[in-house]
């Protein structure tokens, strides 16, 4: 019998359950159709939405919180590995590998010590903080379903009180079922309304409390460890002096052998245009080796250095003078070998049939010992004073090297094709702008040089 009554009282308790899950789906039914109204207030309602909105904020912190103590850890094992590759490679003739070992171990229990304390000053006390809100939403929920139970007793108070036969027995009943739902409603309302503000004010001193524990917690450990950093720097530096007569450079030093200035080379073009290269220039040019393997070969800086490298080469003493004789000579018979072919690239005013003799006549317009024409691809500033300035579109007159010195020895038509397949070679010309001849016809105040990759042969 005591298990059917049992049994009994648990269908129900079932049923009643039931009966107000569909009592309850009907009021709200007919809240939302506007066929009857609902009881609300507005503080309370603004109380629930400062708790979600600090339980969503509590939460993102504790989620933040769990990443930084994991990035805590996997620094402690790196800086652990770390360690134990120094002390690996730390012979044990060494001085100061005691006193490494003993920073290792420091450096380990300093790790393990801050992480367990943010654990217990920081994400314990964040788990305890957010341990109370499951329980107030769980009420706040229930406190709405409260409220609908008294508003649903409340509409069939009225509906009973306003029919026209009235029935006093179930007036009576309804009326009893009111108090009953007001007073569970009122109850739960109450305690809710007080503990949702205090609850809101608690964020404040829990968010204050949290971070400067984790501030407090960080600048002792980064001040522990400064120590030990300093501790090993000491350690480090003694075992440097000792044998400091072993160090490894870390940067390679120049040789006595580099030369002191570094030859001048032409700036790349600003649209990132490869810079033309000696071989790129050997099918047009006829590159000698003689010209790739020279040591002293350097870009001219203006038209009389040229001349100053060879009387540097004759004036030298001993082998080197004899060197730089047989040097001059295997490239003046190399330059008068490849003769006809720098005739045709270098004098293109054969094309009108006339021999170099009747050039000066066809071409009084052009400076004398013009060669070519070529028009700048790309902006070139100079960088001194025997440099020509250009701009993209700037047409220039080229014109060879002149070294009156060396046409002494070797002849000037020689020496002018020779110095002037040399520049080529190296990547400057001699020229004049078009637009500085034309107005001025002044050859010496207008020539310059001029980086060959920067131009285009037009002419």
């Amino acid at each position: 019998m005591a298990e059917l009554g049992s049994k009994g009282v648990t269908a129900g308790k079932i049923a009643s359950n039931v009966q107000k899950k569909l009592t309850r789906a009907q009021e709200k039914v007919l809240q939302k159709l506007g066929k009857a109204d609902e009881t609300k207030d507005e503080q309370f309602e603004q109380c629930v939405q400062n708790f979600n909105k600090q339980l969503s904020e509590g939460t993102r912190l504790q989620k933040d919180l769990r990443t930084y103590l994991a990035s805590v850890k996997a620094m402690h094992e790196a800086s652990k590995k770390l360690t134990e590759c120094l002390q690996e490679v730390y012979e044990p003739d060494w001085p100061g590998r005691d006193d490494t070992n003993k920073i290792a171990e420091n450096n380990d229990l300093l790790w393990t010590d801050f992480h367990q304390k943010l654990v217990d000053q920081a994400l314990l006390t964040m788990d305890t903080y957010l341990g109370q809100f499951p329980d107030i939403k769980s009420r706040i929920a229930k406190r709405g379903r409260k409220l609908v139970d008294y508003d649903s007793a409340r509409h069939h108070f009225e509906a009973l009180q306003t029919a026209k036969k009235k029935d006093e027995t179930k007036i009576a009943k309804a009326e009893e079922e009111l108090v009953k739902a007001q007073k569970v409603f009122e109850e739960m309302n109450v305690d809710l309304q007080e503990e949702l503000p205090s609850l809101w004010n608690s964020r404040v001193g829990f968010y204050v409390n949290t971070f400067q524990s984790i501030a407090g917690l960080e600048e002792n450990f980064h001040k522990e460890m400064s120590k030990l950093n300093q501790n090993l720097h000491d350690v480090l530096l003694g075992l440097d002096k000792q044998y400091s007569g072993n160090a490894f450079p870390v940067k390679a030093q120049p040789s006595d052998s580099t030369p002191a200035k570094a030859n001048k080379s032409p700036s790349p073009p600003p649209d990132g245009s490869p810079i033309t290269s000696p071989e790129t220039k050997t099918v047009n040019h006829e590159l000698e080796p003689s010209t790739l393997e020279a040591p002293g070969a350097s870009i001219p800086k203006s038209p009389s250095q040229p001349a100053e490298a060879a009387h540097a080469g004759a004036e030298a003493a001993g082998s080197e003078a004899a060197a730089g004789d047989e040097a001059s000579k295997t490239e003046a018979d190399s330059g008068s070998s490849s003769l006809p072919a720098v005739v045709v690239e270098t004098f293109p005013a054969t094309v009108n049939g006339t021999v170099e003799g009747g050039a000066s006549s066809e071409r009084a317009d052009m400076p004398p010992g013009f060669l070519f024409k070529v028009q700048a691809m790309h902006d070139y500033t100079a960088t001194d004073s025997d440099e020509l300035q250009l701009k993209a579109g700037d047409v220039v007159l080229v014109i060879p090297f002149e070294n009156p010195e060396e046409q002494l020895d070797v002849g000037a038509t020689a020496m002018n094709l020779r110095l002037s397949k040399l520049q080529r070679d190296e990547g400057w010309l001699m020229g004049v702008k078009e637009s500085d001849w034309i107005q001025r016809k002044e050859l010496d105040q207008c020539r310059g040089v001029f980086p060959e990759n920067f131009t285009e042969r037009v002419q």
